[in-house]
């Protein structure tokens, strides 16, 4: 997410926490990182930053000590400045912190000549961002929208017949070739302001804006810059007639102007940065998804290039509520939640008693088979002198009886039931022909 806006913010944030400062050691990176190494190595150093665009430079400076001066130095100490360039991709910032405190992903180090020391650090969660040593800034990229606006607005109406001009303007303000520092939530709110749709084609926009060698003396009177202390940085901008143009350069001046306060990562707060957004993630405004698939929001129509089956993704902001607001609100939702939290614990504990209450009743029962199992079993041995019956099976099985000898015993009942059953058979079967003979003597007597 970090603009022109929020890198020019990160260049005076460092500005202010190194003045005065002097930094040793070599510059440290972390294994993680896939950047390249820093060859800087000074016992004594100060550290300066600068912005351009989407663009922030370091610039690692040598302190001389000696009062000629000449400075001592070995064979691995630097003894020029050097340039490093960042960029910060999704994620990056500055911090400025202690050795104890310092941030899990710090990926670039410089260290204080204190004791203890302190650390400036390059953060990037997502590491995305990159830097360069001895770094220059970009070719590709075109002159700042907030500081070098005269060159900026030159360079674009000089080169409105490029092929890249065809295209949607939500999609052309994106490219740093010609607008170095616009970014995603940015152009939503330029293009919110001039009420311009987002897929039109950008030379329509730009074609009433040529400028030429006698208009560069209205563009200055037009747009006035009024400089507040040195120290802040910030910039007041007041526009007569704005254009697209103007308004590239105006708008990210106003986030400049809300300070600190309006983008603070490692604070974690965005408050004040959200109050001032009227377009992007807003509710109510609409979003489409641009030919590179990046999210543009907007008010009404979206305009003639919309891309094809684009469909809409309203993905809002979760608003952060500044701490000076709302007061009441939240002493009353703090009573809430701690009279929740005192009933909670009165619940738990009547679920604990008859849970209680329900494992006694187990143990009970329990307790009472196993008793009866035992007498039962006690009462078996008594059975044991008693003759036992032919064919008939003892219901009662003595106790530490083996499980082979049971079995046994089953076996021989059964071979002898079978045996006796045979044996009725077969007295069943000579005793019939006996009947008949002596049915057949009655009759004959007869």
């Amino acid at each position: 997410m970090p603009e022109g806006p929020e890198l020019h913010l990160a260049s005076l944030y460092v500005n202010k926490m190194c003045e005065g400062l002097v930094f040793s050691g070599a510059v440290e990176k972390s294994e993680v990182s896939k950047n390249p190494e820093v060859p800087f190595c000074c016992d004594a150093y100060c550290i300066k930053a600068h912005s351009r665009g989407k663009e922030v430079k370091l610039t690692l400076t040598p302190i001389k000590n000696d009062d000629d001066g000449k400075r001592k130095v070995t064979k691995h100490q630097s003894q020029q400045p050097m340039d490093v360039v960042f960029r910060f991709g999704m994620s990056g910032f500055f911090r400025f912190t202690s050795v104890d405190d310092l941030p899990k992903h710090a990926h670039l180090r410089f260290y204080t000549n204190e004791n203890p020391p302190r650390v400036l650090s390059f953060e990037d969660t997502r590491r995305f961002g990159s830097w360069h040593p001895n770094g220059k800034w970009q070719k590709d990229r075109g002159p700042c929208v907030m500081f070098e606006y005269e060159s900026f607005r030159e360079n674009v109406l000089s080169n409105v017949s490029d092929k890249i001009f065809d295209k949607p303007i939500c999609e052309v303000l994106l490219n740093q070739k010609y607008f170095n520092g616009i970014g995603n939530y940015l152009r939503a709110e330029i293009l919110f302001r001039l009420q311009t749709p987002p897929f039109v084609k950008a030379r329509t926009v730009l074609e009433g804006l040529e400028l030429k060698d006698e208009d560069k003396n209205k563009v200055k009177k037009e747009i006035t810059v009024e400089e507040s202390t040195e120290k802040t940085g910030k910039k007041v901008v007041k526009a007569e007639t704005p254009d697209l143009l103007s308004l590239c350069h105006t708008v990210p001046l106003e986030v400049v102007q809300l300070g600190e306060n309006g983008y603070a990562p490692a604070k974690g707060k965005y408050s004040v940065l959200q109050a001032w957004m009227r377009c992007y993630c807003v509710e109510g405004m609409n979003s489409l998804g641009d030919h590179n698939g990046r999210t543009i929001w907007f008010k009404g129509d979206p305009g003639p290039m919309v891309p094809k089956d684009a469909k809409s993704r309203k993905i809002i902001w979760k608003r952060q509520i500044d701490d000076h607001d709302n007061t009441d609100s939240k002493k009353a939702k703090k009573t809430r939640t701690d009279s929740i939290a005192k009933a909670k614990p009165v619940k738990k504990k009547e679920t604990v008693k008859v849970k209680k209450e329900n494992a006694k009743s187990k143990t009970q029962n329990a307790s009472k088979r196993q008793k009866t199992n035992t007498e039962k079993f006690n009462a078996a041995p008594a059975d044991e002198n008693k003759p036992k019956t032919r064919g008939k099976r003892s219901s009662k099985v003595p106790p530490k009886t083996g499980t082979n000898t049971i079995k046994s015993q089953h076996v021989e009942e059964e071979i002898k039931t079978k045996r006796n059953s045979v044996a009725c058979r077969k007295t069943t079967t000579k005793a019939k022909p006996q009947r008949k003979i002596t049915g057949t003597r009655g009759g004959r007597s007869k």
